[in-house]
């Protein structure tokens, strides 16, 4: 490992930091190095909050040295006013010499721009240190801006003999049957205050009634997505408790009012999943999670639109019932959590 890659791994371990709380902006983390002694870093934690340079830059006791420093950023810095000033000015206005760029932001607002004024104003660049590592910290944001949809996480599921669900008669309670125990719930509870958004459909909520929150973590509870394409749902589901923004795809208006609730109007005769995405990602979605059943599961796998899938598989046997989805398993890591197997699948290398 060259110096540069061991400064460029420090930005992305401090990147990390703002996991979950960065939204819509990436996570990024900045070292600042002056004859090879870190002298400065920080990193972005939270949207319309101070971004990584500028904690890094104000966490510099003699800001003297800044004018014979190197600064390292997991990302490009950018180059244009949202909530803050651009913090390829900040660089340039505290004249130091050399940057170290991991990677280029994919946003076309900035997109090489922030490096070219840098460049211009006379400092050394480098860009492209632990690319790889660096665009893998942010596939949430680069996936939003290279394809303009969420970041798509399929989870569920299933007993050892491959059913979600075991076959219930009409008579029998309706409460949800627990495949794993509670330690892997709550990692999915982890997961949920990590990702913007979770996706369930009718069914789940009509026979669940979940509250798609994360009681079992800390952390922030990720916005609802719901379908509801004939309005079937109950309003005195939990979804409609306002405790969480939620948006319910349905194909006609309807007279519910909810507080924090809206409701958009898709056609259902045509290919649902690229007009939920399109409207997704008009809401500045960056990352959802796919908890539904096996129909709308089974449609983002049969249209081959997700990045990821977690598949949990406990020791229970139900013999028949509702099937899990079909996936064909590539790109595969397995870990344990007591006797539930958890399968990781990444739908690209």
């Amino acid at each position: 490992m060259n110096i540069h890659e061991k400064y460029i791994k420090r930005c992305i371990e401090l990147a990390q930091n703002g996991f979950g709380t960065t939204y819509p902006n990436p996570m990024v983390g900045s070292v600042i190095v002056y004859e090879d002694k870190i002298i400065g870093e920080g990193w972005h934690k939270k949207a319309g909050g101070p971004h990584a340079e500028v904690n890094a830059i104000r966490s510099v006791k003699d800001k003297s040295l800044l004018e014979k420093a190197t600064i390292y950023v997991s990302l490009e810095p950018c180059s244009h006013f949202g909530k803050t000033p651009p913090c390829c000015d900040l660089i340039i206005e505290h004249k130091i010499p050399n940057v170290i760029v991991g990677t280029v932001d994919p946003n076309e607002k900035v997109a090489g721009n922030g490096i070219k004024k840098i460049i211009a104003s006379g400092a050394n660049v480098v860009v492209g240190i632990l690319e790889k590592e660096c665009n893998e910290l942010n596939k949430r944001f680069f996936t939003f801006h290279q394809q303009k949809r969420p970041y798509i996480i399929l989870k569920w599921a299933e007993s050892q003999d491959g059913f979600l669900s075991p076959e219930k008669e009409d008579n029998q309670d309706r409460k949800p049957v627990w495949i794993t125990n509670q330690y892997s719930r709550q990692l999915v509870h982890k997961w949920r205050s990590e990702e913007q958004a979770i996706l369930v459909g009718t069914k789940t909520v009509i026979d669940d009634n979940p509250k798609l929150n994360v009681r079992d973590w800390s952390g922030n509870n990720p916005i609802r997505v719901v379908l509801d394409q004939n309005n079937r749902i109950s309003k005195d589901s939990f979804i409609f408790d306002n405790c969480v923004k939620t948006i319910i795809f349905t194909k006609s208006e309807t007279s519910i009012s909810a507080e924090n609730t809206t409701f958009e109007v898709i056609d259902f005769k045509e290919n649902i999943i690229p007009q939920i995405l399109g409207i997704l990602h008009q809401n500045q979605i960056q990352s959802i999670i796919i908890e539904g059943g096996l129909q709308t599961l089974q449609s983002f796998i049969d249209q081959n639109i997700w990045d990821e899938a977690r598949i949990f598989v406990g020791k229970l046997l139900f013999g028949n019932g509702t099937k899990a989805p079909i996936l064909q398993k590539k790109n595969v890591t397995k870990t344990y959590i007591l006797n539930d197997e958890l399968i990781n699948v990444r739908n690209h290398d």
